[in-house]
């Protein structure tokens, strides 16, 4: 190769490697999350700062930082169910009776041999190390408050039988069949579920059940995966109607089938997430329920409708409502109920955030998933 070819193949990789990161700098500047602590290149030295950086309707976490914190961290990637050993995640999960912030000694792949309840008050921060999470039914947070879970991996979750594992405040519980969902929620508040990479689970990736509200689901990557997102226990469960759920800077594809999300009974502000194609369809609903999808960008694939709907459709009721969201390669949304200013989720100032135009949500959601974070600078 001559050195004039040479010359060309490197200013087309600065070229590429500008353009890459004048994305990802965008992305940046413009995600609220991430321009909270990402720029920060000591966020080691204070991994608490995350705490203060959630929005939407989880609102702050600073339940989970200050005083009578208890840093612990895993070393060991095994896992007992029932006598948890100190060192493992399930230890630090269920065994500490206090608020616990959870780090990781380094990467590691934990298969989890029962579904691992989470206490509240409890941070699992998966940053600096690569954490896969799989096995039986994986995490569940039921009856629990405050829980960040953030920077993992979780995949091939399967569903498990009935039988006991340690659960909150080390106190052995009794548990039905399990679905095998990578996160599943159960009457749960403030949980804020951020940077994190899912798919390939035998049920769904992620559910919202039982009343379960105050709910964040931010900057993930949910890929390969039929069901994806259930907002809601049953279309007769109407202790539903109090959920409030934010999705937003989330990337949804490739070979996601439906569920991004699907919510009954409640409500759900959806916005500048990157929706890369469906094959069922992408938002859907029962019960009356109230969505405002605002700036996203749905790409359609074979599929374009965007929206789907279930049983008696009572057009006064819903309001199912897009606003300032972009249709690429055919995609249209069919909106649902009277008005079309879109249902306003009326934040309080600490879940407050400003919504992008939809033509940056490539920037926005360029770091979607767990981060890939070098060991001595920034994530």
């Amino acid at each position: 190769m001559g050195a004039t070819q040479l010359f060309v193949l490197s200013l087309i990789s600065l070229t590429l490697l500008s353009a890459v990161s004048y994305s990802e700098g965008n992305g940046l500047k413009m995600n609220a999350i991430d321009r909270c602590w990402r720029s920060n290149p000591y966020w080691r030295r204070n991994r608490q700062q995350l705490g203060v950086c959630s929005v939407g309707f989880v609102g702050k976490m600073t339940n989970n930082i200050g005083r009578n914190l208890i840093r612990y961290q895993v070393t060991d990637p095994s896992d007992d169910p029932i006598n948890p050993r100190p060192g493992t995640l399930r230890y630090g999960a269920t065994m500490i009776k206090s608020k616990v912030w959870i780090t990781f000694q380094k990467g590691m792949h934990i298969l989890l041999h029962k579904p691992l309840l989470i206490s509240s008050y409890t941070a699992i921060d998966g940053r600096g190390a690569s954490v896969h999470i799989s096995g039986n039914a994986c995490l569940v947070v039921s009856k629990a408050t405050n829980i960040i879970i953030h920077g993992l991996i979780i995949h091939h979750c399967k569903a498990q039988g009935a039988g006991q594992v340690m659960g909150p405040n080390s106190k052995l519980v009794s548990l039905g069949h399990v679905d095998g969902d990578a996160i599943r929620l159960v009457s749960a508040s403030k949980v804020w579920i951020d940077h994190n990479t899912l798919y390939r689970c035998e049920d769904g990736l992620l559910d919202v059940t039982r009343g379960s509200t105050d709910i964040t689901i931010s900057n993930n990557w949910f890929r390969d995966q039929d069901k994806v997102i259930l907002l809601g226990h049953e279309d007769g469960y109407v202790r539903d109607k109090n959920m409030r759920v934010t999705v937003i800077y989330n990337h949804f594809g490739p070979n996601c089938n439906q569920r991004m999300p699907r919510i009954r009974h409640g409500y759900a502000h959806v916005a500048n997430n990157l929706y890369q194609g469906w094959t069922q369809y992408a938002i859907g609903g029962s019960m009356n329920p109230s969505v405002k999808s605002e700036a996203n960008l749905f790409i359609a694939s074979k599929l374009k409708q965007i929206v789907w709907s279930t049983g008696k459709v009572e057009a006064a009721k819903w309001k199912f409502h897009s606003v300032g969201d972009v249709f690429e390669n055919g995609a249209s949304f069919e909106q649902i109920g009277v008005g079309r200013g879109g249902v306003k989720p009326n934040y309080s100032a600490q879940q407050r955030f400003p919504v992008a135009d939809a033509k940056w949500v490539r920037s926005l959601t360029s770091s979607s998933g767990a981060l890939r974070c070098s060991s001595k600078s920034r994530c």
